[in-house]
Parts: structure tokens; sequence; C-alpha cells
């Protein structure tokens, strides 16, 4: 698709550099201005919908960092929860089913996969950040750093490349 875009313009191009040598060429003109017609062009601006949800998004995000001081002033240091192990558990599906559908859809050349990678990035620096500040002093915590920094980090910086790079080539 994009490789038919840029066949097109540059047609379009070079009919239009012959057009200006005709002018150029042409009597009463002493010399040709031209004029790039192709600069970088502007984004173009988001439908009303789309800017009143970004705008709605800002101000939700907004109104959560007082909710930030309530739970750092006010949450106890230590909490049971009843699911800890099903709540670990589903996290890393998730991480697993992301990493599969992130690999699956990068090696058949799908777009999407910058939607998994992302979502799969995401869910790697949350386990990441959980598994160290959840963890006990000592072998826990050592155990938990070492795994955020030689997998979940590793693999979610990779995710993100792939993410990055589909938006950057798809611009």
């Amino acid at each position: 698709m994009k490789g038919t875009a840029d066949g097109e313009r540059e047609k379009t191009m070079r009919q239009l550099v012959l057009c200006d040598e005709e002018v150029a060429g042409a009597e009463g003109f002493d010399r040709a201005e031209v004029i790039p017609l192709h600069e970088e062009a502007e984004e173009p601006r988001p439908a009303r919908g789309m800017r009143r949800a970004g705008w709605l998004l800002v101000a939700c995000g907004l109104a959560l960092l007082p909710w930030l001081y309530v739970l750092a002033t006010g949450l106890p240091p230590t909490a049971t929860a009843a699911h800890w192990p099903v709540a670990w558990v589903g996290l890393d599906a998730l991480e697993a089913l992301g990493l599969i559908a992130t690999g699956l859809l990068a090696a058949r050349g799908d777009r999407r996969h910058a939607l998994a990678a992302a979502a799969t990035a995401t869910l790697l620096v949350v386990d990441a950040w959980f598994d160290t500040t959840t963890a006990a002093p000592g072998g826990d915590l050592a155990t938990a750093v070492a795994i955020a920094l030689g997998a979940e980090l590793p693999l979610a910086a990779l995710c993100g490349r792939l993410a990055l790079r589909a938006l950057s080539r798809h611009a």
C-alpha cells in the first residue's frame, strides 16, 4: 500500500518537474521560481470526538493526582490479599498471551503487532514493578530484581521497540 503511494508521488513529482521546465522555457519568463510542493505536511487535526476524548483522559489523569496523595498517606504499610496467587498467575498469563500474540503477529508481518507489543510491554513493566516492590527483603527481593533486570524489563524494551518502530514506519 505504501509502495503504491510512493510510486504515485514520484510520478506526480516527475510531471511537476516537466511542467516547471516548460514554464522556465516559455517566452516572457526570465526564470522560473521553484516552489517545493512536498514539504512536511502538518498533522491533520483530530475529529472533535477524538479531541474531547483526549481532554477527558487528561482531566481524569489530573484528577488522580490528589488521589495519589490520599493513597500514599492512608494505606497501611502491609496488607493481606485473599486471592494473591490468582492475581499473580493472572498477570503472568496475560504476559504470556501478549508475548505469544506479539510474536505471531510480528512473524506474520501483521501491523497489529504494534498494539499487542505496546500492551505486553506495559504488562511486563508493571510486573517488574510489583515483583520488586512487594518482595520481602533478602532472597525474595534479590530474585525479583534479577528476574526484572534479566527478563521482564529487557522483554518490555523489545516490545516497546517493536511498537515504536511500527508506529514510525506507518506514520
